[in-house]
């Protein structure tokens, strides 16, 4: 008897590979053909479009020291918005997962609104604050902080979802009430997901606030609104380098941030 008559038998699974594959083709070429894109615009303009990249690729670094407030407004923006928001998303979390919050009711209500909130734009609800509130940075904090609760929520309730219950239950089956058996057993397991994510939201909320202020909602963009009504891109080039130094150095802390809470 070989070794091949006795190796189990695999079935053939490479067409349903090649289904999705001619699947996803099929729709992309769909929406290129529903959205009329056309490669010849591309051609017909590349001299225009070049010609910005060249001016985009100049800097203008004299206009450093009228970029420092809006940069600070910009990062303050960000830093209040993560904070606010991780505050009031992590008991949230908890309500929104299916092994923390045993009530049918109260989850789909969370997950519910949780949804509503994650489906509005950020530039939406900025637009909509600035008209409530005014312009400045608190629209732009309060649009940045129901963009991240949605976010949040999300990310950290599938990451509930995931943990081991052998914790729980047995704090449940000792007599624990739900909250009691959270507190002790899954909230030291979650904590360092948390903490990644809310480190995540705080890199997306430095590149959100630059662009919340194209509506008026404080930080960069508002600068940025500026230079480019008037094609000065030789300074919108420094803003967008400042804007990528930033993140840059957000991202390098986060990683290091991230080794300690896993290791």
């Amino acid at each position: 008897m070989t070794v091949d008559s006795v190796r189990p038998h695999k079935p053939r699974t490479a067409w349903r590979g090649w289904a999705v594959f001619a699947v996803v083709l099929a729709a992309t070429a769909a929406s290129w053909i529903g959205v009329q894109g056309n490669l010849s615009d591309i051609i017909a303009n590349w001299r225009n479009g070049s010609a910005k990249i060249g001016e985009l690729l100049q800097p203008d670094y004299w206009f450093f020291p009228e970029t420092v407030a809006p940069l600070l407004e910009t990062l303050q923006m960000a830093i209040i918005a993560t904070a606010v928001s991780a505050l009031i998303s992590f008991p949230l979390s908890f309500l929104a997962s299916r092994i923390t919050n045993p009530n049918a009711g109260r989850l789909g209500a969370v997950r519910l609104v949780m949804n509503v909130i994650r489906a509005i734009p950020d530039l939406m609800s900025a637009a909509v604050l600035v008209s409530m509130v005014g312009i400045g940075a608190l629209p732009g904090i309060l649009a940045l902080v129901l963009f991240n609760l949605g976010i949040l929520v999300k990310l950290v309730s599938e990451a509930l979802d995931a943990v081991e219950r052998g914790g729980q239950e047995a704090a449940l089956a000792a007599g624990a009430t739900y909250t009691q058996a959270n507190r002790a057993a899954i909230m030291p397991d979650i904590l360092p997901a948390f903490a990644s994510h809310t480190l995540y939201v705080l890199e997306t909320n430095v590149r959100s606030s630059a662009v919340l202020g194209l509506v008026g909602a404080g930080g960069l963009g508002m600068l940025i609104d500026e230079v480019r009504s008037f094609y000065r891109y030789h300074e919108l080039s420094l803003i967008i380098l400042e804007i990528l130094v930033v993140v840059v150095a957000i991202e390098a802390v986060s990683v290091q941030v991230r080794k300690r809470l896993l290791a």
